[in-house]
């Protein structure tokens, strides 16, 4: 039993990478001139018959970093009006990146994980916002892997056919509100619950765990 849960255990499934799921909005696309406005980052655990699952959720509305550029067409986009607004109870990048660099650092251990490697939709673009505010706060004890990612756009694609998001979501069988999307906590959510059931269907089909000759 012992190494029937050892061969189940998480950092066995992703060769030590202990894996989360992150959604930003921004003010624009460039990472280095535009704000980061929202963030929210879902961790993952496995449960004792190998499959993935939600642990945490963190979530945290960003004030723009000082000379910020802001795309008003973004704002459009995302629904963040006024990025300004007192009532966003935003915080700075610097106390929002270390509050969710602390929680992933500490799952990481308690799973016996190697290194932290980040999920997301597109991933490329929220893991080069995340390296550029991380620089801009002179943090230099940054968890996740500084180029792999697992992107759930061509993961999806794969398996459902479909790169966005919200069709991908619909694709298999996971409910998507479209009024409720373009929030980092609704998409991160959302992204997470992708990955667990392409990662969890890729297990039920007899794909892993891989098997010794």
């Amino acid at each position: 039993m012992i190494k029937e849960n050892n061969d189940l255990a998480l950092k066995n499934r992703f060769r030590g990478y202990f894996p989360v799921v992150i959604d930003i909005e921004t003010a624009g696309f460039n990472a280095k001139t535009d704000a980061l406005l929202e963030i929210c980052a879902v961790t993952l655990r496995m449960d004792n018959h190998g499959n993935l699952r939600f642990s945490s959720t963190t979530h945290y509305h960003i004030q723009p970093f000082k000379s910020a550029n802001i795309e008003p067409l973004a704002l459009e986009f995302n629904g963040i009006h006024d990025p300004f607004s007192p009532l966003r109870g935003a915080i700075t990048e610097m106390e929002a990146l270390r509050k969710i660099y602390k929680i992933i650092r500490k799952e990481q251990k308690l799973a016996d994980c190697k290194r932290t490697i980040i999920v997301a939709h597109n991933a490329a673009f929220d893991l080069s916002f995340i390296i550029e505010a991380s620089k801009r706060c002179n943090l230099k004890r940054i968890p996740f892997h500084p180029f792999t990612t697992f992107d759930t756009a061509t993961l999806s694609g794969l398996a459902y056919g479909q790169t966005i998001l919200a069709q991908a979501c619909k694709a298999s069988g996971i409910e998507f509100d479209n009024k409720k999307a373009h929030s980092a906590l609704y998409d991160s959510q959302k992204t997470a619950e992708l990955f667990c059931k392409i990662v969890n269907k890729w297990k039920n089909l007899g794909g892993w765990p891989i098997l010794p000759k």
